[in-house]
């Protein structure tokens, strides 16, 4: 069912260029093309998506063993251009399902065609191993985003196998001009991502996190519905893609929003094999006097914060993980935003608790909620580059873009916001739970014309790190490895960056011990006579490469 205030003559055409990632199959009438979107996984039922470019009779058998399907679905009509969601029911919990797609043109008796098998897994058992993975930033709607190296990425994930995907936002919407952007606007913008996920997501769950350029603020939220952006993307977000709501199996938000949105499907909660996942919206509930809130007008609001709270505290899970586009919607960086505000209690000076103020009664701030929970890695988007930092034992990871083809612009614009671990390149993080720790792999993609060199191979493994129930372990590097002299050390008055070749363009930021930058510059010469003495720390960048290297001014 549409929107319910917007007319089928709002869909725009399934016809595009990029229909050539669908599977197209032959009726009698003309060529079908279709695709399908798996969401809400859970121990007993699977929910999928399928989108037509036609009148459509379909259904689809199941089954356990490949080839073999003794289940099947009633009939369903598909109408051309409105996605239909239906329901694999009666799964047994952790078993791996068969499955094929049967259909006609509606309202012929012409033999039903068959569509490829694919698969999907119920949720794991405790003390299972199993994997899933997360991309964030897509662009596809601005300059940012290349279709070309965002498809590589996709197929690099399904070649993990992954149990579900999860997005962290800036995925679907845009926000740059919410003035003018119309609800047909943001019905393309939704329907464009359609073919590229249908290409994995018909065996691979997509789990969606609201992103800062969706929309769905609660600023825009107000301003003249229903006829605004904030509406239209829940609109045509939840009318697309199937993501989880309050159920027996997940948690999440049970507010029933006006103008047709029902239940935003924005928060959730759930538990796969020995970890509790946490999906949170650090949008919907900000001061509504300004777009870009700052400060303490950034809140998840009391009502999401008390049920992030109750679903930290009630899981005995061995694993926890967090998602969410940004720590504190807006700005830059992971650790170095978690001490502040809502997030970790502190005015921006640092040293004034301003926790118990601004929030009375809520306790405690988010980054404490993390730390008392045994909250193990907290994913983030928003900065578009990879970033592994620890704070208090918890992880603050950073998710690289997935369709960056110039592999620099998170790396260009935002490393100086982090103090560790960052890596520029473009791809996808692959995550492996099992019982003993959990392995997370930055697998970069490229496309094939920057392999060409031998440096480089799509689908290599550029970072890994693993976590134990608390604890963040590097036992990988960055495959990246580059010799570079500091010297003198201590300095005085002038501190020299020395490499095999002394040409190559480098980009240096200086950091004091407590994380303050000091100066940014691209020479291999500074002048640090005007820096007080003291223990510094250098971040190089050469190419994709970090080097740090730790100083002294002394005189």
């Amino acid at each position: 069912m549409m929107p319910n205030y917007m007319s089928k003559s709002s869909i725009f055409s399934l016809q595009s260029p990029v229909f050539c990632l669908l599977l197209v199959f032959g009726l009698p009438a003309k060529a079908q093309t279709f695709n399908e979107i798996l969401g809400r996984p859970t121990d007993t039922k699977m929910t999928i998506s399928i989108l037509a470019d036609q009148r459509t009779e379909v259904y689809w058998e199941y089954g356990t063993t490949t080839g073999i399907y003794p289940s099947v679905t009633v009939h369903f009509i598909i109408e051309d251009g409105v996605p239909l969601e239906a329901d694999f029911t009666g799964l047994n919990q952790d078993t791996k399902y068969f499955y094929r797609t049967r259909y006609r043109a509606a309202g012929t008796t012409s033999t039903f065609s068959t569509g490829e098998e694919h698969t999907f897994h119920t949720q794991r058992s405790s003390g299972s191993t199993f994997t899933f993975t997360v991309e964030s930033d897509e662009h596809l709607y601005d300059k940012k985003g290349v279709r070309s190296i965002y498809q590589i990425c996709l197929a690099n994930q399904a070649a993990d196998q992954p149990d579900f995907m999860f997005s962290l936002g800036d995925t679907f919407g845009d926000d740059h001009t919410p003035l003018t952007t119309t609800s047909s606007d943001m019905d393309q913008l939704h329907k464009d991502y359609r073919p590229y996920l249908g290409v994995i997501c018909h065996s691979v769950p997509f789990l969606f996190c609201l992103g800062n350029h969706e929309g769905e603020f609660n600023y825009y939220l107000g301003q003249t519905p229903p006829d605004n952006i904030g509406i239209y993307g829940t609109l045509w977000r939840k009318f697309y893609y199937p993501n989880p709501f309050p159920d027996s199996f997940y948690s999440g938000n049970t507010e029933v929003e006006p103008y047709g949105m029902g239940t935003p499907e924005n928060y959730y909660s759930f538990t796969w094999g020995d970890a509790l996942f946490v999906v949170i919206d650090v949008y919907r509930y900000q001061s509504a006097t300004s777009a870009k809130p700052g400060k303490w007008d950034w809140t998840l609001g009391y009502t999401q914060y008390k049920w992030l709270r109750n679903a930290l505290e009630t899981s005995n899970a061995k694993y926890k993980f967090v998602f969410g586009h940004h720590t504190l919607g807006q700005g830059r960086g992971g650790i170095n935003t978690a001490r502040f505000y809502e997030w970790g209690g502190y005015e921006a000076d640092g040293v004034t608790w301003g926790f118990d103020s601004n929030r009375p009664g809520w306790g405690k701030p988010i980054h404490q909620l993390f730390v008392d929970n045994g909250v193990n890695i907290f994913f983030q988007g928003h900065d578009h580059l990879f970033a592994h930092e620890v704070l208090d034992g918890v992880v603050y990871q950073e998710v690289p873009m997935p369709s960056d083809a110039t592999y620099q612009i998170g790396m260009l614009a935002n490393a100086g916001a982090y103090v560790s671990d960052t890596i520029g390149g473009t791809g996808h993080l692959k995550v492996t739970v099992s019982p003993a720790d959990v392995t997370v792999d930055f697998v970069r993609a490229f496309l094939p014309a920057d392999t060409l060199n031998g440096v480089h191979r799509n689908g290599e493994v550029a970072f890994r790190y693993s976590v134990n129930q608390g604890t963040s372990g590097i036992y990988a590097s960055p495959i990246e490895t580059i010799s570079i002299d500091v010297f003198p050390n201590p300095a005085r008055d002038r501190l020299y960056i020395g490499l095999k070749d002394s040409t190559e363009k480098i980009r240096v930021m200086m950091f004091s011990r407590s994380g303050q930058r000091i100066l940014e510059t691209t020479s291999h010469e500074i002048d640090v006579s005007g820096i007080p003495e003291g223990i510094y720390v250098l971040k190089i960048a050469v190419g994709s490469a970090i080097v740090r290297k730790k100083f002294i001014i002394s005189r």
